[in-house]
């Protein structure tokens, strides 16, 4: 149930809801999980978040943990069996855009090293407090979504547009777009980074 003063876009869905309270926005230093979350993020375009975060269990069936070292060996069978899954979206289009996201994952790797410790320079490895008093003051892309956007495709990486990435800087902390009167504005400000 939603508290009075918490950030209303999740309305009364229970797995909205939940999501909302416990995933969104909390800082995330995990790089396969932010592979994961940047991949999930781009099956979102042209649909709604929840239904794609209703897929999520599916996605990670499907697509072996989003772990980029299997994907990124996947090839036209792979994807000609995930066009049949019932339970993920079955564009060919996104399908794959997750098979180059993993090669590209892994030459950021190689070349810049770590992939959390990369997507964080967008913000100076440091999250961005919006100190939002109200929602319609949200942004929905900014000059470091644009930056991030920019380089993922030069990467290599599909589905990945200044919205995009900005939505996901929102889910991984990167930015701290909790209203200030919501009950999980403070619980999203990291107390220490990796590095």
């Amino acid at each position: 149930m939603q508290k009075q003063n918490d950030c209303s876009w999740p309305g009364e869905d229970q797995q909205y809801r939940q999501y909302h309270d416990e995933v969104w926005g909390r800082p995330e230093f995990d790089s396969q999980q932010l592979f994961e979350k940047l991949c999930l993020d781009g099956q979102q375009a042209g649909l709604s978040w929840l239904t794609i975060l209703r897929k999520q269990g599916n996605y990670q069936r499907a697509f072996a943990g989003f772990d980029p070292n299997v994907i990124a060996k996947w090839g036209d069978n792979e994807i000609e069996q995930l066009v049949t899954d019932a339970g993920i979206i079955r564009s060919r289009a996104k399908i794959s855009a997750i098979i180059s996201n993993a090669q590209a994952y892994l030459s950021i790797e190689k070349g810049n090293g770590e992939f959390a410790h990369w997507l964080w320079s967008f913000v100076n490895h440091c999250q961005i407090d919006m100190t939002l008093d109200a929602e319609s003051s949200m942004q929905t892309e900014s000059e470091e979504s644009r930056a991030m956007a920019k380089a993922l495709k030069k990467a290599g990486f599909k589905f990945v547009g200044p919205t995009i990435c900005y939505a996901f800087m929102q889910a991984v902390g990167m930015i701290n777009d909790h209203l200030l009167s919501c009950s999980c504005y403070q619980a999203c400000k990291p107390s220490k980074y990796p590095w």
